[in-house]
């Protein structure tokens, strides 16, 4: 009996799959629609349902950011710019929109330069998103399970060495693209990132109102939150300087 309803259940998941994606491509072309006639409020709470149905995608976090772009409202562009970066972390076409929103950030930050084998390492893992690494691990996992099943049925010494030689490679390239996957997940669940809203905010040296003014940051500025204490987040922007600021002056990535 568990069995029958668990096969019932399994079937109505499989019909009900394909109604989903239909409903969410539905919806894109109606908020493509609202987008095309200048109608970015509308386009916007389109996006916004379909991601609230727990449908996200690069995609969409790029449409969005067009749509507050084109209505005006930059902080809120660069809010869904980085968060489509985050899951396509080499797209160009995010990458230009997301420098042409920053214009209209007030404060421009010296970034601490990187080590080059640093700032290598980050550009090389920002090749692929998590699951593009994830892709490329699973397949190389196989090729090294097909590369050991080779190298100890075969008698032939040339091939023998090739398929350990191989397999070593494969078996490094495994490795490093499952980190390079756990870290870009690591990245995307954190939300370790976020962004002024408030239109100006002074950084504290603890968190509360009586702490010392340290300095003063304007909407749209991007920063690292540190820690967390009640109402209030420690942050640290791009040229090491840090404090406290209320959660309420900005929104996570």
């Amino acid at each position: 009996m568990k069995r029958r309803i668990k096969n019932i259940l399994s079937l109505f998941l499989l019909f009900l799959f394909p109604l989903a994606l239909q409903a969410q491509d539905s919806l894109m072309v109606k908020a493509g629609k609202y987008y095309d006639t200048k109608k970015y409020d509308q386009a916007i709470e389109i996006y916004q349902e379909i991601l609230n149905n727990k449908n996200e995608s690069a995609e969409i976090y790029y449409n969005m950011g067009n749509a507050y772009y084109k209505s005006g409202k930059f902080t809120q562009s660069i809010i869904q710019y980085e968060r489509a970066k985050l899951l396509a972390p080499n797209d160009d076409d995010i990458q230009f929109n997301l420098n042409l929103a920053k214009r209209y950030v007030v404060d421009a930050i010296d970034a601490i330069p990187k080590v080059f084998f640093v700032r290598w390492y980050d550009n090389f893992k920002n090749k692929f998103s998590s699951d593009g690494w994830a892709h490329i691990s699973t397949i190389s996992f196989i090729l090294l399970m097909f590369l050991a099943g080779i190298f100890f049925l075969s008698r032939t010494r040339t091939i023998k060495k090739s398929s350990f030689w191989i397999g070593i490679l494969m078996l490094i390239t495994t490795l490093l693209s499952f980190n390079f996957a756990s870290s870009q997940k690591k990245k995307i669940e954190g939300h370790n990132s976020a962004i002024i809203t408030q239109p100006s905010i002074t950084v504290k040296s603890s968190p509360s109102e009586g702490g010392t003014d340290l300095f003063l940051i304007h909407e749209g500025l991007k920063v690292q939150i540190k820690d967390s204490l009640d109402t209030w987040y420690e942050i640290k922007i791009e040229d090491g300087n840090q404090g406290w600021l209320p959660k309420k002056s900005l929104e996570k990535i």
